[in-house]
């Protein structure tokens, strides 16, 4: 405000230096010398430097008046040259910091890459290929490509997506755009070293631009495999990684509902994996990671937690059905179970959530429900699925209640002798 103003404020003297007889009265009036009482009986210095001293009487006063607007003249020039080079120079150094601002701001975020997400290409439009490109099309991310075996299955998810992005079959992958900037593969496991290999030869892929400063990247959704499975790629620019969503997808719609607050597992070099966390941020999801030596083991404890938890209630809608209820009815009758299972599993750790007949180490009940899987027609998986189980029941329930030891021998040797004679059948 005051750097703006400064030009203003000289104005007066820069009139003055014209000659303008307002502002000289006006700096005559200003004059303590011609305004105080007296004047005409004591010495008087002008006050303009350099003016003769005065005395007396009206000549006196007109010797002032005359002097004072020479004086003017010759100082408003002056004033006016040293006052208005500092008012441009503040307000230039204001807009040229300003601008230098600005541009280091732009700088900063190109460099970083955190404004404009890259585009993407989903190699594999399957069910979770379909879900995470919808979702990440919601979240921000342009979706730019999405390849499937069949070029009419990759035109079916496309539609989906707004901006449609391309669909290309996976033969076709010499068409993929070079405006990738992150490749997602979303193949089964068994496919994905292959599609790298294939991908590393295509241009969009080997053809980095000049022009391009952020590092490419390509991820896998296996929850087996390391990012190595990617290597080739990561000959031409592309950091490597891994990102596999903790989450069951049946559908490509609710698939992306799913994925959104899901759990993932990310794995992978630095560069990979900050851009894995972006998208999981993005997605409102958390993330984890394991030592490469564990992930194996992380994804055999996930399809026993969801892969099988389907396997087994299966299993006991077929055993349901086997009582007289049509399928349908006999999932419709388990699913509040399971589901109430669950609830159970959010509240309370597992030998807590535990309830039935070997939390209560029901001997009797053992006994019977082992004869009758027995006179179930090809049931002898049923009957080792059950002893396996059954003994890790009792195991946790044993953590938390003080059984008659004989009684928990009992069961236990049943369920082993059950399981014994399965494998032997």
């Amino acid at each position: 405000m005051h750097e703006a103003g400064a030009p203003e404020a000289n104005a007066p003297d820069a009139t003055a230096s014209e000659g303008n007889a307002p502002d000289a009265n006006a700096l005559e009036t200003n004059t303590p010398e011609a305004n105080a009482p007296g004047v005409n009986t004591r010495k008087t210095r002008t006050h303009a430097s350099g003016a003769r001293q005065v005395k007396g009487t009206s000549k006196d006063a007109r010797a002032v008046s005359t002097t004072a607007p020479r004086a003017a003249a010759r100082t408003a020039p002056r004033a006016a040259a040293r006052t208005a080079p500092r008012a441009v120079s503040t307000t230039t150094t204001r807009a040229v910091s300003t601008t230098a601002a600005r541009v280091a701001s732009t700088t900063a975020d190109a460099r970083a890459g955190s404004s404009v997400p890259p585009g993407v290409a989903v190699i594999g439009a399957g069910r979770l290929g379909s879900a995470l490109a919808l979702a990440l099309s919601q979240s921000g991310y342009p979706v730019v490509a999405l390849v499937a075996r069949r070029a009419a299955r990759a035109r079916l998810v496309a539609r989906r997506i707004s901006p449609r992005p391309l669909a290309l079959a996976a033969t076709e992958l010499d068409s993929l755009p070079d405006t990738v900037g992150l490749i997602l593969v979303t193949t089964p496991d068994d496919q994905i070293a292959q599609v790298a290999a294939r991908l590393a030869a295509v241009p969009a892929a080997r053809g980095a631009q000049p022009s391009r400063r952020r590092r490419r990247v390509a991820l896998h959704a296996s929850g087996a495999l390391l990012s190595d499975a990617l290597a080739p790629l990561g000959q031409h620019n592309f950091s490597l990684g891994s990102l596999h969503p903790l989450v069951s997808i049946s559908d490509p719609a609710g698939g992306a509902r799913n994925l959104r607050g899901a759990f993932y597992c990310l794995e992978g070099e630095a560069h990979a994996l900050a851009a894995a966390r972006k998208i999981v941020r993005a997605l409102g999801g958390r993330h984890f990671s394991v030592a490469a030596r564990d992930k194996a083991l992380y994804h055999a404890s996930a399809v026993i937690a969801s892969g099988h938890t389907v396997a087994l209630f299966s299993l006991a809608a077929d055993l349901l059905a086997r009582c007289g209820l049509g399928h349908g009815r006999a999932r419709e009758v388990l699913l509040p179970l399971l589901a109430s299972t669950l609830d159970n599993l959010r509240a309370h750790a597992p030998d807590e959530a535990l309830t039935g007949t070997f939390a209560r180490a029901d001997l009797s009940t053992v006994g019977r429900h082992l004869a009758a899987l027995r006179d179930v027609a090809d049931a002898r998986g049923a009957i080792a699925i059950y002893a396996l189980l059954g003994e890790r029941s009792l195991q946790l329930a044993a953590r938390r209640h003080k059984f008659d030891p004989s009684i928990v021998a009992q069961i236990a040797r049943l369920l082993r002798e059950a399981s014994g004679a399965s494998h032997n059948e």
